[in-house]
């Protein structure tokens, strides 16, 4: 499998930034570590291997990014808005240096975002934020309601950053679609965040599968289930 490693300084969040790469062509995927994870988190934990068929296929790229969740939502050292400040820099970084990088190297127009428990939350709020910029959502235990980082604070930072919250509000005809995965298990911590979005989502009619695996708990060998499975739904 081919795979490139990158950092580089970030003007958006005043800092290096790493991330591997799987693949040389295909459809794009920014995949997310789960909570303060790193960019090589997935490799380590054989989540990319597990997906090695469709990278070498050439039928999907994957950029593995780096987290600041140590800098934003976890960060107990600064007050809640800051962390969200920060998140906004994240958010930037995302959007304006690796989603431009994605589509100029693969050649298409939009991208698939995807990631496990808290990198969950991240595809889904990056899927929300820009549909008009992205295809596929693939959440794999995630959750959708990033209050309880935020020790009762609340302000527009956050509420832009809280799915469960703006998605009501979120009129965007690329909602609509969009293919959208969220996926959980029966014994899933997240399974009634998952539950939750997924009325959400019906009660906006925007199609999507709820996937509860059965059997199942939080960890990653369902996640290496789930995620090729929902490679193969990519069009």
């Amino acid at each position: 499998m081919i795979e490139n490693y990158y950092k580089w300084h970030s003007p958006n969040i005043g800092r290096e930034f790493e991330m591997l790469v799987f693949g040389d062509r295909g459809f794009p995927l920014i995949f997310f570590p789960t909570s303060m994870g790193r960019y090589y988190e997935s490799k380590d934990r054989g989540l990319i291997d597990a997906a090695s068929w469709f990278v070498d296929n050439g039928l999907v790229k994957i950029y593995c990014v780096d987290s600041v969740d140590e800098w934003s939502w976890y960060n107990k050292h600064v007050r809640p808005h800051e962390r969200a400040l920060h998140h906004q820099g994240y958010d930037k970084l995302l959007h304006d240096e690796i989603m431009p990088r994605a589509i100029e190297e693969t050649g298409f127009s939009r991208i698939a975002v995807a990631g496990c428990s808290f990198g969950g939350y991240h595809a889904a709020n990056f899927a929300f934020r820009y549909p008009e910029s992205v295809s596929y959502l693939f959440s794999i235990s995630g959750i959708f309601d990033i209050r309880f980082r935020m020790e009762n604070y609340y302000d527009d930072n956050v509420y832009y950053h809280n799915p469960v919250d703006y998605l009501r509000d979120n009129q965007h005809p690329d909602l609509w679609r969009m293919g959208i995965v969220l996926g959980t298990a029966d014994r899933d911590i997240t399974r009634s965040q998952n539950e939750h979005m997924s009325g959400i989502l019906a009660a906006k009619n925007i199609s999507h599968w709820l996937d509860i695996r059965p059997n199942a708990v939080h960890d990653w060998p369902v996640w290496k289930e789930m995620f090729p499975c929902y490679l193969s739904l990519m069009k």
